[in-house]
């Protein structure tokens, strides 16, 4: 299988954004030509306390289920009507002043964008 082109950005919580500290939560990944857009996290609760004892962890993982409903075209309810990949990625990625982020975007070649996903979570997030 040819590799193929993918964008993706780092999720990071920012409790304190006058500190400008902030913890590697989630990924967004897509890959186009595979039609492919997914998200993933995983929150270290005592990195996050360490950085903000009274940060609200469970509403943090609620911000970031909420980026994988996205991403899998559930709308209403609250969450935006974008239409196709390109929309929800582009929406995803934008910046954001609360307290879950996206980093820039970044890009990379793959076979397989599920694995890539799970590999960038690995490799930034936990």
């Amino acid at each position: 299988m040819t590799a193929q082109t993918y964008q993706y950005v780092v999720l990071r919580c920012v409790p304190r954004a006058e500190r400008e500290e902030f913890v590697n939560v989630g990924v967004v990944l897509r890959c186009q030509a595979a039609d492919y857009l997914g998200a993933g996290f995983d929150v270290d609760a005592s990195r996050l306390r360490a950085l903000a004892p009274d940060l609200d962890v469970e509403a943090v993982r609620a911000s970031l289920r909420t980026f994988c409903e996205i991403t899998q075209g559930r709308s209403g309810g609250g969450l935006p009507d974008l239409p196709d990949d390109g929309r929800r990625f582009g929406w995803l990625s934008a910046p954001r002043s609360t307290v879950v982020r996206p980093g820039p975007v970044h890009t990379g070649l793959t076979t397989d964008p599920a694995a890539e996903l799970e590999r960038l979570l690995d490799r930034l997030v936990r």
